[in-house]
């Protein structure tokens, strides 16, 4: 039985070690304060939980994108000044759906217009030469 109660201890004291060194953005589902009082009250289930649905493991896998947390990523941003481009934006694009069905219609028009220009000058190019 004792042999138990270190291994939960040394579970806990790995699993908190593991909390505290990991950056906001790769801390899953709750925040990191939360997931340090489960360790802390529930050392074995708090472990396990947060080795289990807690952290993200970096490597192997398929990524999966995920849109981060406000907070997360204005103290990225903070700290490295620059802008990460691996975190999710949106898009650039301000117009409207409308605005963009009119756009690609007018461009639709033209290459239909520019396509009938072409045509027109190989007939009229043929017409010539005969």
């Amino acid at each position: 039985m004792p042999f138990l109660s270190i291994l939960v201890v040394a579970l806990m004291i790995v699993a908190l070690i593991d909390v505290i060194t990991r950056d906001n953005a790769q801390v899953k589902r709750l925040p990191k304060m939360v997931w340090i009082i489960l360790v802390i009250f529930l050392p074995l289930i708090g472990s396990i939980l947060w080795f289990a649905l807690g952290r993200e493991y970096s490597g192997g896998g398929i990524p999966m994108p995920r849109m981060p947390r406000r907070a997360a990523q204005t103290r990225v941003q903070t700290r490295t000044q620059t802008p990460a481009n691996s975190r999710w934006a949106p898009p650039a694009d301000s117009r409207n759906t409308e605005q963009q069905i009119a756009d690609l219609d007018r461009e639709i028009e033209e290459w239909r217009l520019r396509q009938e220009i072409e045509k027109r000058k190989q007939e009229g190019g043929d017409a010539t030469q005969a």
